[in-house]
């Protein structure tokens, strides 16, 4: 199945939950160009292959990443049901959903500039669990979110480098 993003939907855009009492902001280069990145990252199925915190991905919509494709994912223990909300090929993508009382909302930013492709990436969680203990889910957030980044850069690069070698 070809989870690629192929459709955009640009009618307004959607973020995080502003309001949220954990927020993370990261970003990273990734030294690849912009297609490549954006395929990684919207190839749902090999997150497994390249992000050591997500222990599994069923896809539950077929067909192309598009506003309203929904996928169920294990990371960091958390079974997490996500809604894709906008897809804007090679440049944005948001997703959000609940994981075990937690509301998360997560986006993606994908911009080319000098040495390749900045990934710019913010993510709220609200929710009992998080108000429970604001400081832990803050810290577990944010390494993830970094985790996250440096698993997308050497996923990206491993392959650029690849294909430059042939």
């Amino acid at each position: 199945m070809n989870t690629n993003a192929t459709h955009g939907d640009s009618t307004a855009d959607v973020g995080i939950d502003d309001a949220a009492p954990v927020i993370t902001r990261d970003s990273i280069v990734v030294g690849a160009p912009l297609a490549l990145v954006w395929d990684v990252h919207t190839d749902l199925l090999s997150w497994t292959e390249w992000q050591p915190g997500v222990g599994g991905l069923e896809l539950l919509t077929e067909g192309p990443l598009r506003p309203g494709t929904s996928f169920r994912w294990w990371v960091e223990g958390l079974d997490v049901t996500s809604t894709v909300r906008q897809v804007e090929p090679y440049r944005r993508l948001v997703w959000g959903g609940p994981a075990n009382g937690i509301d998360g909302r997560h986006v993606w930013e994908f911009e080319t500039v000098e040495g390749g492709v900045l990934v710019r990436t913010a993510e709220s969680w609200s929710g009992e669990p998080v108000e429970a203990d604001v400081a832990y889910a803050q810290a577990a957030l944010d390494a993830s979110l970094a985790q996250w980044l440096r698993g997308l850069k050497g996923r990206a690069e491993a392959l650029a480098a690849a294909a430059a070698a042939h």
